[in-house]
């Protein structure tokens, strides 16, 4: 009989603004406003927990991932499905525990063989890494067809980050060289990307967010010069500079027809900050 294999994801990879006919469970983290908890998207969206965040300067976010037990009724309800194996998609293991949640929770399970991928990274890459994986296993390939698939699209694309305040990340211990930031340099607006081991690192330090979105444009123009890539854009509510980096783009390459844009899902919003841009690239096979 031939194996049934799910795929699993989080919310950190922002599925949820993707349109998509696969039926992918997601890990739904909450996100802690005050005295308030927003499930994912259900309870909140990207849109309306930045307009927030405008609204009230005194509210910190922060979030935490689903718990183990409703992993495992996830799990269970895959084995009540007919799956016998799943593919967790994680967001990196360097910035969430979930990696290690869903790792836990898949040992409660029988009739289950799970296999947890760390994404190193979080937002369209993770969520490419999903949507490829979903294909594949509907298409029947095996667990390990799949893994060597997802392991290419991980070591193959790269982010750069600019953020409006450092705060967040500091805050809620995301930045992990962020120990030159600290007190009244937090005004700062550093290039960020995030590192082969999974970890938002500074690249540069720049004084002012208009200076560190040019160096992010910069740096991708510089490494994907002669590579066939497929570039994307991620913001935190900022539509205006989004469509000025897409606009860019589709400048310096006249046969850039589409560039993938989309929110940061609010609990990933809740470390980056308001106004964060990021634009990424994924290095297609044929480019090789």
């Amino acid at each position: 009989m031939p194996d049934k294999i799910a795929v699993v994801a989080c919310s950190n990879a922002c599925l949820d603004y993707f349109d998509y006919d696969y039926d992918i469970p997601i890990f739904r983290s909450t996100l802690h406003l005050g005295d308030e908890d927003y499930l994912d998207y259900v309870d909140i969206s990207a849109e309306d927990f930045y307009q927030r965040l405008e609204r009230d300067k005194s509210v910190f976010p922060s979030s935490s991932y689903m718990p183990l037990g409703q992993m495992i009724e996830i799990y269970e309800d895959l084995v009540a499905k007919g799956y016998n194996k799943a593919i967790v998609i994680s967001i990196s293991a360097n910035m969430s525990g979930i990696y290690n949640a869903a790792q836990m929770a898949a040992s409660s399970v029988t009739g289950l063989e799970v296999t947890v991928f760390d994404s190193k990274t979080l937002a369209y890459p993770q969520a490419k890494m999903a949507l490829t994986a979903a294909k594949m296993a509907e298409e029947g390939a095996s667990v390990n067809e799949i893994l060597e698939e997802l392991a290419y699209i991980r070591d193959n694309n790269k982010i750069y980050i600019a953020v409006n305040t450092l705060t967040y990340l500091v805050k809620n211990g995301r930045l992990s060289n962020a120990s030159g930031f600290i007190g009244n340099t937090l005004k700062i607006k550093p290039l960020l990307t995030i590192s082969e081991q999974g970890e938002v690192v500074t690249v540069e330090k720049i004084r002012t967010f208009k200076r560190a979105i040019e160096a992010v444009l910069d740096r991708y123009f510089e490494e994907t010069k002669d590579k066939r890539v497929e570039p994307f854009v991620i913001h935190a509510n900022n539509p205006e500079m989004r469509d000025y980096v897409i606009t860019r783009l589709k400048e310096a390459d006249p046969n850039l027809t589409d560039v993938f844009s989309m929110p940061l899902t609010a609990v990933v919003g809740a470390h980056a900050g308001p106004k964060t841009i990021g634009l990424g690239y994924y290095i297609k096979k044929e480019a090789l």
